[in-house]
């Protein structure tokens, strides 16, 4: 096992800066924290986009988003804008703030005042979502440092045995040509203790959006309007989502996707049963045996009580 252990007490630093063909972690140097801020924190396809419009629809009440919600909850990491302009968008803000994020926590600032919503995924059903985003990506859409994705191989069985044995940065081991999904739901993981950081599963928003949306509305110590409430659950439904995908899907101001709407494939798990084989389940289950802890393994395929 390479995994550290959970050590109570510890807090979490930075040890890596993730400096991506499309993202670089270095970029919260000059952030300025507000002891209300909210992170959302998710490996890539986990369901990042779904749990900012859960949060905007706790933090302005009403389905109805004043802007595109790449523009309320900008990716701070993300190289398509300046860094100052992210900064005085996010100053501006006089609404409670919540902030994407897909870097992992030991290349992430900790503040001990600020709330943390992570979400995790089965590792499988993220590479399937990650090859539909890959091939809906718009090559035209403006990309500053890194360009376009690099080619995939036209087989995704070959894709996949890649994906799980090539990493991006030296002290990962797959992910490729992204980053490790492994690596940062282990980050993540070993902090699981700390009363700051809440774990949400894409399954269980799934199974019940309802009870999940309260869990986040608790965590956020937001009060729930029952009165509202279920035309909020219904906003953030998968379907309302993807025909909003308009307004919510990010990037789809700037023309980031070929089809907006796509970005919102299927929303379902376990579609990697139909497309996978023996050999790359194989892959698969060697790595996550090597690279995450036993119990992080079942949440991450099942979902269910992370604490």
């Amino acid at each position: 096992m390479t995994t550290q252990r959970d050590r109570t007490g510890e807090r979490p630093e930075i040890v890596h800066r993730y400096d991506h063909r499309f993202f670089d972690s270095g970029r919260w140097r000059d952030f300025k924290p507000r002891p209300d801020d909210i992170f959302v924190c998710t490996a890539y396809k986990a369901g990042t986009t779904w749990m900012q419009m859960i949060c905007a629809l706790l933090v302005f009440q009403t389905p109805e988003l004043p802007k595109p919600l790449g523009r309320i909850s900008p990716w701070l990491e993300r190289d398509t804008m300046d860094i100052e302009e992210v900064l005085a968008l996010l100053e501006a803000q006089t609404h409670r703030r919540f902030i994407k994020t897909h870097t992992p926590l030991d290349g992430l600032p900790f503040f001990e005042d600020a709330t943390y919503l992570f979400v995790g995924r089965d590792p499988r059903d993220i590479f399937l979502s990650k090859h539909n985003h890959i091939l809906n990506a718009n090559a035209a859409a403006a990309r500053r440092k890194g360009g376009d994705w690099p080619k995939i191989p036209e087989d995704i069985r070959e894709f996949f045995r890649i994906w799980i044995s090539t990493g991006s940065f030296d002290w990962e081991q797959d992910g490729w040509p992204s980053w490790s999904v492994l690596n940062h739901n282990e980050t993540f993981w070993r902090f699981r203790h700390l009363p700051n950081i809440h774990f949400f599963h894409y399954d269980d928003l799934r199974r019940d959006l309802d009870s999940e949306m309260r869990r986040v509305s608790a965590a956020l110590d937001i009060p729930v309007d029952e009165a509202i409430w279920p035309d909020l659950v219904n906003a953030a439904t998968f379907d309302n989502m993807k025909r909003n995908a308009d307004q919510i899907a990010p990037g789809a101001d700037r023309g980031a996707w070929h089809d907006n709407a796509r970005f919102f494939n299927k929303g379902t798990s376990g579609q990697w049963r139909d497309v996978l084989g023996e050999a790359e389940l194989a892959l698969y289950r060697a790595a996550i045996a090597e690279r995450v802890s036993p119990a992080l393994a079942e949440w991450l395929e099942n979902g269910g009580p992370a604490k």
